[in-house]
């Protein structure tokens, strides 16, 4: 969906002279975990590739076909590891100067879609508008008032709900990557998007190489359901992280970068084996408030610095994903998210659900 806008704006630094003075003290407090251990980055990225290749090996063996489906969606809940990882290299959290990591991080976002110079836009831009109503829909979700959201036009209403139905999300693959993250972009600016054309040859050529020497029943375990399974996660966690129960967001006037970070993105709660897919992504308030920490280090932050203990919380409890999933506009005088049903009725419930 257009909607997404998942290209966006140049990279806006913040940097701690621009804080507000009462965030300065946080921010400078969270350097002394933004510091990558190599060894430690290493050994993630290599444990992960190890469990990726011998789960694709099940997928693409000739065991059962409940055991290669089953091995297909751990594959793709890899992947989303794997994109946590890529995701922090883009950031210049780990891997800074490695080649080596480099390389292999840049085929994999090729591969995934999610081309380097469509991502680094739209996600720095994210980082620094975060919550933010006047730009926070470019890299995330739309988000609309109550009260805009009655003003507009049919169009309009059709537009914001499609981009924030729960479709957008199981069809991520195709709304969210294919279409946000590389022909949008392309068809927008060709010469600054180019890599998207790499990223969709080398994703599209993949499968009907594997399609080609392999035949459809390996092609959709070892790639399509994969990928699809980690599109879905992927968008699910960008739409959860911000788009949550007692999230806030705010005008210009009173936005901060800290504030934005510690009422404005959740904290995910997970068992230790949803932690690891996930690549404690779901400490989603400390990598907004320092997007320099590696994901290894994420819950040393927030263990280690007080104010970062109490942010809002959601969890893939299902009630907790229904609950998040409902929310869709936001009502200034409530202060906080509502569904359409909330909003058009003449009084909202206690939950806003």
């Amino acid at each position: 969906m257009s909607s997404l806008q998942l290209f966006a704006a140049e990279k806006q630094p913040i940097r701690v002279a621009q804080a507000q003075p009462q965030d300065r003290e946080l921010l400078v407090a969270s350097k002394q975990y933004a510091i990558e251990n190599r060894w430690v980055s290493w050994w993630h990225l290599a444990t992960t590739l190890v469990v990726l290749l011998g789960l694709l090996c099940v997928a693409g063996s000739s065991y059962p076909i409940w055991v290669r489906t089953l091995s297909s969606i751990l594959v793709g809940l890899t992947l989303v590891r794997m994109f946590i990882i890529y995701h922090d290299y883009q950031h210049g959290s780990i891997f800074g100067n490695s080649r080596l990591a480099g390389a292999i991080l840049f085929v994999y976002g090729h591969l995934m879609l999610t081309p380097p110079s469509v991502w680094k836009r739209s996600h720095n831009h994210h980082h620094h508008h975060n919550s933010k109503l006047q730009r926070s829909s470019i890299g995330s979700f739309p988000v609309m008032t109550t009260e805009a959201y009655r003003t507009a036009t049919i169009y309009e209403k059709i537009e914001y709900r499609i981009s924030r139905s729960p479709w957008i999300i199981l069809l991520g693959y195709v709304s969210v990557f294919l279409w946000g993250m590389c022909i949008l972009p392309l068809l927008r600016d060709k010469q600054r998007h180019y890599d998207s054309i790499f990223a969709l040859i080398g994703h599209f050529g993949l499968i009907v190489g594997c399609i080609y020497y392999t035949g459809w029943v390996n092609t959709m375990l070892v790639f399509v359901l994969p990928t699809w399974v980690a599109m879905i996660a992927g968008s699910y966690l960008f739409y959860v992280q911000h788009n949550f129960p007692g999230a806030k967001i705010r005008t210009l006037p009173d936005w901060t970068y800290t504030s934005a970070a510690l009422q404005s993105s959740s904290y995910l709660e997970t068992g230790r084996v949803l932690r690891w897919f996930t690549g404690n992504i779901g400490y989603h308030h400390v990598h907004h408030l320092n997007a320099k920490i590696p994901f290894y280090r994420l819950p040393e932050a927030m263990d280690g610095l007080e104010s970062l203990q109490s942010p809002g919380r959601t969890s893939f409890k299902i009630r907790e994903i229904v609950r998040c999933l409902s929310l869709k506009l936001w009502d200034p005088d409530q202060d906080r998210f509502v569904t359409f049903a909330a909003a058009a009725g003449p009084q909202l419930d206690k939950e806003g659900i």
